[in-house]
């Protein structure tokens, strides 16, 4: 982490944590609320933007509208109905998924309110076939402690998730539409956080509340942390689907360079005198006679296809494109955010990068010649796609820069795997919810109410205790159980194993082997709780080795269709004997005879070490260890150096 001074850059950061709710069906209709890869029938929609009762378009819905796309919609047969084709209307709401988030405003003091009123908030990007997601407001306020401090909480709602995004080719998006309906918890904090770490425990804290209710979903996409960041001079920047506790603190750090990097850019505009009467005077030019015997093939394959090579001046602007804005995106990456979204094309090429990509320094004269820049101080953008699509991107780059003039726009971004941000959408406007018409209000009543109580979930300090002393586990331990997405399965199998495994072995192969696997690159998430359960019955019943159980663990997430019984079989981690054992461990003593008696008890380590390596999964390590202690004990009695 960089040494910024989060309190006097005045960082504020607000949470919004969705999580699937474990709900028998759907949110609006009786489908299960689960994934299914069963046959599909397929349609084809295009979604168009309406103005609201207001008469206003929201900026976000006509963006998406712009990109021309349809939408390929896939309905498995056993998880969709006419719900989620938008045929027919939604049916009342969930009163299961209702009494999760009633459960959850209790555990954090929030005030419930009498009527659950069901809205409509405009998404086109295909991901709702009816062009707008339902969302209700369960409760509001409450809080959440997390060390000494209280962090406010703004709303607990529910929603519908969006389809699946299943590919892409063209203007041609698949999605599927078996994860369309499924409840979702959502659950805002107030923007009061202030550092990354912070964030990080934040999240956590309301993460563990949710699976201490029994009612959310775990796996891969289940649970996402949405960001709001600013600081002081900034904006406020939503970053969407950061999928990953750990990277929430990263995410927080670069996307805090980047706004104290744009707000030296703005700076930087200024004193060159930048204007944006004089940005909004800039014609984009034609080049693409310039280029014609470039030997770029970005160029040459546009121009080969009746394409257009577009530049635009960006006056005294030299060297500010090519700056670094946060690890691996300079200020170009995000004029080339722009033209992608609102151009459609691929990207722009930029001066401070050239000459390159078989743009040579001639090359690059020319074109300054042509948009009227002077070379030592100006520098340019080209765009090379069909002409409507380059204009539409080399004016979305002009855009982008003056609003540079500004310092940080307000936009909605998309955070990526290594923790940098890309532009996403402009930010949505307050045209973009409406009332639910279709679905009447759902009063709060005494039978939701009582369905609620049993799922409060137990404050984490209470469960920590109860594990310590039930099962005798260490601090740590049980906060790593309680923190862990099996938390429900590993604690009936603490209770299951009680009297035939160790709870510190049962807990530990979730917590310390499981994720000790997933961070080797094991997908974990692919072998079954039946399975993991099948396992730890193996070891309890002596038919394998507690250590060959990460062994197995790693077979089955690489081999997904097979049983136990088949990889114990393949991988040879039938558990051996204590003859079989003694046999082996033998063996190996008698070849180190010599070596035994030069180092006496101190060739234990030596011994264990051939040992293991030859019963490694096929016997348990502890039992080895006496054995060869034993042995090893009596060679040297038997020479009396015992």
């Amino acid at each position: 982490m960089s040494r910024i001074d989060y309190r006097s850059i005045g960082l504020k950061v607000g949470l919004e944590i969705h999580q699937q709710l474990d709900t028998r069906e759907k949110l609006f209709c009786s489908c299960p609320a689960e994934l299914g890869e069963e046959e599909h029938d397929e349609f084809v929609r295009q979604l168009r933007p309406t103005r609201s009762e207001l008469g206003d378009v929201d900026p976000a819905a006509l963006f998406e509208w712009r990109k021309g796309r349809l939408y390929i919609y896939q309905a498995p047969l056993n998880h969709s109905c006419l719900v989620e084709a938008d045929e027919e209307p939604p049916h009342p709401i969930n009163r299961e998924a209702v009494a999760v988030a009633v459960a959850v405003a209790k555990a954090l003091g929030s005030a419930i309110v009498d009527e659950v009123h069901v809205m409509r908030k405009t998404v086109i990007d295909g991901s709702n076939t009816s062009g707008f997601q339902r969302t209700a407001i369960v409760a509001l306020g409450g809080s959440i402690r997390v060390g000494s401090k209280e962090v406010p909480i703004e709303t607990i709602v529910i929603e519908e998730d969006a389809a699946r995004k299943v590919g892409e080719k063209g203007r041609y998006v698949v999605y599927r539409l078996d994860r369309l309906g499924i409840p979702l918890i959502e659950i805002a904090t107030a923007p009061v956080i202030e550092s990354p770490g912070e964030a990080r425990e934040v999240a956590l804290a309301i993460g563990t509340m949710l699976r201490l209710t029994g009612k959310v979903k775990r796996g891969l996409g289940t649970i996402r942390q949405d960001l709001n960041v600013s600081i002081r001079g900034g904006a406020k920047t939503e970053i969407k689907g950061v999928q990953r506790l750990e990277l929430i603190p990263r995410v927080i750090e670069y996307e805090v360079l980047r706004q104290l990097s744009l707000l030296r850019i703005r700076d930087m505009l200024r004193e060159r005198g930048v204007s944006r009467e004089e940005l909004e005077n800039v014609e984009p030019v034609d080049v693409s006679s310039l280029l014609a015997g470039s030997k770029s093939r970005v160029i040459k394959k546009v121009l080969s296809s009746g394409g257009k090579v577009i530049a635009v001046k960006l006056p005294r602007m030299k060297g500010i494109i090519g700056m670094e804005i946060m690890p691996g995106r300079r200020f170009g990456t995000e004029l080339a955010d722009y033209a992608r979204f609102w151009g459609g094309v691929g990207g722009i090429i930029h001066s401070d990068e050239l000459p390159g990509y078989g743009i040579t320094g001639d090359e690059v004269e020319k074109i300054y010649e042509a948009v009227g820049g002077d070379p030592g101080v100006d520098a340019f953008a080209l765009v090379a796609d069909k002409p409507s699509n380059a204009l539409r991107a080399a004016r979305a780059v002009l855009e982008r820069v003056a609003a540079a003039l500004e310092g940080v726009p307000e936009e909605t971004r998309a955070a990526l795997e290594d923790g940098t941000t890309r532009y996403l959408r402009p930010r949505p406007g307050s045209a973009r919810m409406y009332p639910e018409t279709d679905i009447p209000p759902l009063r709060i009543d005494e039978n939701i109410l009582s369905m609620a109580e049993p799922l409060v979930p137990e404050p984490p300090e209470v469960v920590a205790m109860r594990l310590k002393k039930e099962y005798g586990l260490s601090d740590q331990l049980a906060w790593e159980v309680i923190r862990d997405e099996r938390y429900r399965l590993i604690v009936s199998l603490l209770e299951k194993y009680r009297g035939t495994l160790e709870p510190s072995y049962v807990a530990g192969f979730f917590v310390v082997v499981l994720r000790g696997l997933e961070g080797e690159g094991v997908e974990v998430w692919k072998v079954d709780d039946a399975i993991l359960e099948k396992i730890l019955d193996m070891v309890a019943q002596g038919e394998i080795a507690r250590e060959a159980a990460a062994e197995l663990v790693k077979y089955l997430a690489n081999n997904p269709g097979s049983t136990v019984e088949e990889a114990v079989e393949k991988l040879g981690l039938r558990r051996l004997s204590r003859e079989e054992v003694e046999r082996i461990v033998d063996e190996i003593v008698g070849g180190l005879r010599e070596e035994i008696l030069k180092r006496g008890e101190k060739a234990v380590g030596l011994v264990m070490g051939r040992a293991m390596a030859k019963l490694r999964g096929r016997a348990d390590g502890r039992l080895v260890s006496e054995i060869v202690s034993r042995k090893i004990r009596e060679i040297l009695d038997s020479d009396g150096k015992g």
